[in-house]
């Protein structure tokens, strides 16, 4: 289920699951953009979906988003 908003196309908060993967709902999120910029619990609007390229996460996360930033508080 996404939930659609007006600033983006999912928004909620970024998780790390036992393997270290950084996740929001059911999208991962670019592990080096997440590290860089925003720190667990941050509450954040997806832009951007694409595929998920990788062999290893694609199972558990068909999407993955790489255009996401801090979602404004209401």
């Amino acid at each position: 289920m996404s939930k659609e908003t007006k600033e983006g196309l999912y928004q909620g908060i970024i998780e790390k699951d036992a393997k270290g993967n950084y996740f929001c709902g059911p999208y991962l999120l670019d592990y080096k953009f997440t590290e860089a910029n925003f720190q667990l619990g941050d509450k954040i609007s997806i832009k951007t979906l694409i595929n998920n390229p990788s062999d290893i996460t694609v199972e558990q996360y068909p999407k993955k988003s790489m255009k996401f930033s801090k979602a404004a508080d209401k």
